[in-house]
C-alpha cells in the first residue's frame, strides 16, 4: 500500500477590509436604528448582544450595510464576496510567488451566499485559470466549513501528485443580514463580520523547505443525526416570513458540547502521549467494568500541542473549550483577542487566530497547532498541523503586524 502523501501548508493570507468599513458598536447601533424596522425591545436586545459576546470597536462590514439604508442585493453580495475572495487570493500569490495557472485544484465556501456561476467559478474565471482545474464550492455547513474545505483538499492531493490546491473560505454579510425582530435571528446581525482567508496547499516535496506547516491530521464529527442538534442553526422564515439565520442559543450550547467532546475524544487516540492514553483507559476499566467509583479523567492536551486556534463563534463558546480542555487565558489569547478583533467571521475566523500567533512571534519549528471549529449541522472539525520552521513577525504580512503591540488588551 502506497504511503499517504505529505500535504503542506505553503503559506495563508488573511483579507483586512479598508477603513471605510470599520463598524464600530455605536455606527452599528446607529445604522440598525435608522433602518426603521426594528422595535425599541429589539434595539435594546441587540444592543445587550454587542455589549456580551466579546467583539470590539473595530470590526468590519461592508459598505453597502454601512448605509442608512442598506443595500441587500445580488449586486452588493456579488461586490463584498468578490473582493474579499480577490484580495486575499491576491495576498496569498504575492506572497508565494506561486503563478495562478499552476494551481490544479481550487475548493470554496461560503455558507449562504451562492451565486450562479458559483464562488470557485468566478475564481477560475478571475484569474483565467486552467480549463482541467478540479473545482468544488462548498456552501451551507457553516462555520466549520474551513476545515471541511481543508481536509476536502487533503484527500484531493492524496491522488493527484505534484499540484498545488487553493482554498477560500469566506461568509457574505450581505446575504445575512435579518431585517426583522426575532431574536433568535438577531444575533447573527450583532456577531458576524466581513472577513476571508485563502490558504495554499502542496504535494511537491520540493515545497517542504519553504512551507510553514505539515498537515499531521484532519478529523470531523457530525452530529446532524440528533434533531437538537441538527436543527440549532438553521436559515428559515419568521413570522413575518422574513429570512434570517436562527441561532439557538440553548441548543447550541448543547450540540456545541456534544460536538466538541465526540471530536475531542476521536482526536485524542491520535494525537496524546501514551501515558494519557494510559489514564484515560485505566479510569474508563475503572468505572465500567471494576465497579470502583472513579472521576473520569480529563486529558492533558497541552501535552500535545504548543498552540489552540479555536473558533471565534462567541465569548462562550471560547469559555467552553478553555473548561473543557482546562486550558488557561494564555491558550485561549488568540481566539478571545481575534473575535474582539475581527469578530466573527466564521469559517474564515481559525486563519485569524493562527495570523495572530505569527504576528506575535509564537510559533516555533517543531509547534504543533490545533485548529478546531463548529458549525450548523451539527459539526465541529479539527486539523493539526506542526510547524515546518520558526515564524519571523518581521517579515510577516497579515492583518495583525500593524498593530499587534495592542494586544492583548
Amino acid at each position: 500500500m502506497r504511503r499517504p502523501r505529505k500535504v503542506y501548508l505553503v503559506d495563508f493570507a488573511c483579507y483586512k477590509p479598508p477603513t471605510s468599513c470599520i463598524c464600530t458598536k455605536e455606527k452599528f447601533m446607529l445604522r440598525s436604528k435608522c433602518v426603521g424596522v426594528f422595535t425599541d425591545e429589539s434595539l435594546d436586545f441587540q444592543r445587550k448582544i454587542l455589549g456580551s459576546f466579546g467583539l470590539g470597536e473595530n470590526t468590519y462590514l461592508p459598505e453597502s450595510l454601512m448605509n442608512i439604508t442598506p443595500n441587500n442585493c445580488m449586486d452588493g453580495a456579488r461586490e463584498e464576496t468578490q473582493s474579499v475572495i480577490v484580495g486575499a487570493i491576491d495576498a496569498l500569490l504575492l506572497q508565494t510567488k506561486v503563478k495562478a495557472d499552476e494551481i490544479k485544484i481550487v475548493v470554496t465556501n461560503c455558507s449562504i451566499f451562492n451565486p450562479i456561476p458559483s464562488l470557485s467559478a468566478i475564481v477560475v474565471n478571475h484569474y483565467r485559470l486552467k480549463h482541467n482545474i478540479l473545482s468544488y464550492n462548498l456552501s451551507g455547513m457553516g462555520c466549520s466549513a474551513g476545515l471541511i474545505a481543508v481536509d476536502l483538499a487533503k484527500q484531493l492531493l492524496q491522488v493527484h501528485p505534484n499540484s498545488y490546491a487553493l482554498i477560500v473560505s469566506t461568509e457574505n454579510m450581505n446575504c445575512g443580514s435579518y431585517l426583522g425582530n426575532n431574536r433568535s435571528m438577531l444575533v447573527s446581525n450583532c456577531i458576524f463580520r466581513m472577513g476571508g482567508a485563502a490558504i495554499l496547499l502542496s504535494n511537491f516535496y520540493s515545497d517542504s523547505h519553504r512551507s510553514k506547516y505539515l498537515l499531521s491530521h484532519t478529523l470531523r464529527t457530525h452530529k446532524g443525526s440528533q434533531d437538537d442538534c441538527f436543527n440549532s442553526i438553521m436559515q428559515k422564515e419568521d413570522e413575518t416570513n422574513t429570512t434570517g439565520i436562527s441561532l439557538s442559543i440553548d441548543l447550541i450550547r448543547y450540540a456545541g458540547k456534544e460536538a466538541i467532546r465526540s471530536n475531542i475524544s476521536a482526536l485524542g487516540k491520535s494525537v496524546l502521549p501514551l501515558m494519557e492514553k494510559l489514564k484515560l483507559v485505566a479510569t474508563l476499566v475503572a468505572n465500567k467494568y471494576l465497579s470502583i467509583r472513579v472521576k473520569p479523567y480529563t486529558p492533558d492536551f497541552k501535552l500535545a500541542f504548543e498552540h489552540f486556534c479555536f473558533h471565534t463563534g462567541a465569548k462562550e463558546v471560547q469559555d467552553v473549550l478553555k473548561s473543557v480542555l482546562q486550558l488557561n487565558d494564555w491558550h485561549i489569547e488568540p481566539s478571545k483577542m481575534t473575535l474582539h478583533r475581527f469578530g466573527n467571521t466564521s469559517s474564515s475566523s481559525l486563519w485569524y487566530v493562527l495570523a495572530y500567533l505569527e504576528a506575535k512571534g509564537r510559533i516555533r519549528k517543531g509547534d504543533r497547532i490545533w485548529q478546531l471549529s463548529i458549525g450548523a449541522g451539527f459539526k465541529c472539525n479539527s486539523a493539526v498541523w506542526q510547524a515546518l520552521q520558526t515564524i519571523d513577525p518581521d517579515k510577516e504580512t497579515n492583518p495583525w503586524i500593524d498593530e499587534i503591540h495592542k494586544f492583548p488588551i
